[in-house]
């Protein structure tokens, strides 16, 4: 017998209004339709019809997810819960409040001037006549409006039954279907990374059509991405129990060759992403470099800097002016003979920045340190350099990266050499965060009255953590340098310092996977969505921020972080497990 409770059409309202309010905006700052023309499926769906209508599948869910907590607690304590009947009606509802600012732009679109235009563009030139035949579906207003919010209640009716489905198929479901997404969006950038000959042509038929995936290509990815799901769903716990039951030489042995076939993937990516795809994961490798100093600086010593792009503009300026041709006349020093300098450079800068700023912590060292790279930029724009670095014409004719007579001139050939620096980065910062002076740098970041009373030397300590990520910051200048062949000022603003900082707080601080997992996202994913010009960055913040809400510890946060940020959860379910009160917060 189905159990049911007052439901909560408070939630109800709020969530309709909202979802309606955010396909609203999509809409007058003209999202909807200029993404309306590109194909996800070609013919069948678009990325407007998406974005359109994305929002009230969303409010279904998210609805029905919450009203699938409160039943299980309800159960947990004996009391009734929500059926599932009144979720698909509160799914209903959400639906058609989320559709009322849309039918209100509508009739709003439908008031024209004397010289019979449409008057609301007069305020908002994103409200076209395209815009209104889209929401109409081709009819008349109020015919239209009856549509779109028969359509609107669906989708999100539908979008609840999605959670309300048993985990064994709503994951498969739901992966296959981010699968589809993901591709169609991607779908201009494989076939412009693979061409139209050979793999390329093959690839192209069959997947792909009008812009967008063909259907065949959604099927086979659909299938594909679920069956994987449901595959690893099934044989998760059988493949991990056998691991575990192996004997320690054979579970080494599993280990080595889990590594070997990393390295042999990367070692093959560039053959798999060609040009364009690999020119995309050197930028994302460049930040990675940089990820791994802040971290050390940020992440273990919780130190806050803003002006990291200082030391990564000091290694491309010392790079540029010992290796260039140009007119400037530089020393004439190959790449490898100048790194050395570049990094040193780096490391005399990171230290000269510790010293004024040893006494300082929080908001002040942060101002500091911003501050700092301020005066890097400023000093290369200004007149007084100029000599030396060019000034706003900056460093020309900068040499690339040779060894044995073997010149990195592509994407393809430069990427064995970052990936080199960033396993090498990974590396040295995996062995310090495990040493003395990691554990040290980590007391620090805890309470440095508490560390420095038990002998640990602050001003040695802060010095060596300015001085390392310095260094990781100048490797990866220098580099950038070279891949340029040039050298400008703009190229350092504090957006840079800002982006590394974000990549290591999305991947997760103090955590050495969660920098490569913050670079792919922050630094990977604006690149990709670059033919969405001036949106890419509103859509890049939008994901931020559900990020953050959802996952504030990080996308792979070290273990440390991750349970101070769920100590109170950990604690709870510590006193249900043992059937006891649960510690508060002053008790734990």
């Amino acid at each position: 017998m189905e159990m049911r409770t007052r439901f909560d059409w408070g939630q109800v309202v709020r969530l309709g209004l909202l979802m309606g309010i955010v396909a609203l905006s999509l809409c007058l700052i003209g999202m909807v339709g200029t993404f309306d023309e590109r194909n996800i499926i070609g013919g069948v769906i678009t990325l407007g019809q998406i974005l359109l209508f994305g929002p009230a599948v969303a409010g279904g869910y998210v609805l029905a997810q919450s009203t699938s907590r409160l039943r299980s607690e309800a159960e947990t304590s004996s009391a009734e819960s929500t059926g599932t009947v009144s979720t698909l009606l509160g799914a209903l509802m959400v639906g058609l409040i989320s559709s009322l600012p849309l039918i209100l732009l509508i009739f709003l679109g439908q008031i024209t001037t004397p010289e019979g235009g449409v008057w609301l563009r007069q305020f908002l030139p994103n409200v076209s006549p395209e815009l209104l035949e889209m929401l109409t579906f081709g009819q008349g207003p109020v015919l239209g409006s009856l549509i779109l919010a028969g359509v609107t209640a669906s989708l999100s009716m539908l979008g609840a039954g999605a959670n309300l489905l048993p985990q064994r198929v709503r994951s498969p479901l739901l992966t296959g279907l981010m699968a589809v997404l993901m591709m169609g969006l991607m779908a201009e950038i494989i076939i412009l990374a693979w061409g139209s000959k050979g793999i390329g042509l093959l690839i192209r038929r069959v997947l792909f059509e009008a812009g967008g995936l063909s259907l065949v290509g959604t099927a086979l990815i659909f299938l594909i991405a679920a069956g994987a799901n449901v595959g690893w769903a099934t044989q998760r716990e059988r493949v991990q129990r056998r691991v575990s039951a192996l004997p320690p030489k054979r579970q080494k042995r599993l280990d080595r060759t889990r590594v070997a076939l990393g390295v042999l993937l990367m070692l093959l990516l560039p053959f798999i992403l060609r040009t364009y795809l690999t020119e995309v994961v050197n930028n994302i490798g460049l930040y990675i470099l940089m990820g791994f100093g802040l971290n050390i600086v940020v992440g273990f010593a919780g130190l806050l800097d803003l002006g990291y792009v200082a030391f990564f503009a000091i290694g491309a300026y010392t790079m540029g002016m010992l290796t260039s041709t140009g007119e400037l006349g530089g020393a004439g020093m190959s790449f490898w003979a100048a790194l050395p300098f570049c990094l040193i450079a780096s490391v005399v800068a990171g230290v000269i920045l510790g010293v004024p700023v040893l006494r300082m912590r929080g908001d002040y060292l942060a101002i500091v340190t911003l501050g700092f790279g301020e005066i890097i930029r400023i000093l290369a724009l200004s007149d007084w350099l100029k000599p030396f670095i060019g000034g706003a014409q900056g460093i020309l004719m900068i040499p690339k990266p040779s060894i044995f007579g073997l010149r990195f001139l592509t994407p393809q050939s430069l990427y064995y050499l970052i990936l080199i620096c960033c396993l090498v980065a990974a590396f040295v910062s995996w062995r310090l965060r495990d040493a003395r002076l990691g554990r040290q740098w980590m007391a620090m970041r805890e309470d440095e009255d508490v560390a420095e009373a038990s002998g640990i030397p602050l001003v040695k300590t802060k010095l060596l953590a300015f001085a390392t990520g310095a260094a990781f910051a100048g490797l990866s200048g220098a580099i950038f340098a070279s891949k340029l062949s040039s050298v400008f000022p703009h190229s350092f603003n504090l957006l840079v310092s800002i982006n590394v900082l974000c990549l290591i707080i999305v991947g997760g601080i103090g955590s050495l996977p969660g920098v490569v997992v913050g670079a792919i996202f922050l630094i990977g994913l604006p690149e990709l969505l670059r033919e969405f010009a001036e949106y890419r960055y509103l859509m890049y913040g939008a994901l931020l921020i559900v990020m953050m809400l959802l996952r504030p510890e990080g996308l792979w946060p070290s273990a440390v972080h991750k349970r101070e940020l769920h100590a109170d959860e950990l604690a709870t379910s510590a006193g249900q497990a043992t059937g006891g009160p649960a510690l508060s917060e002053a008790d734990s």
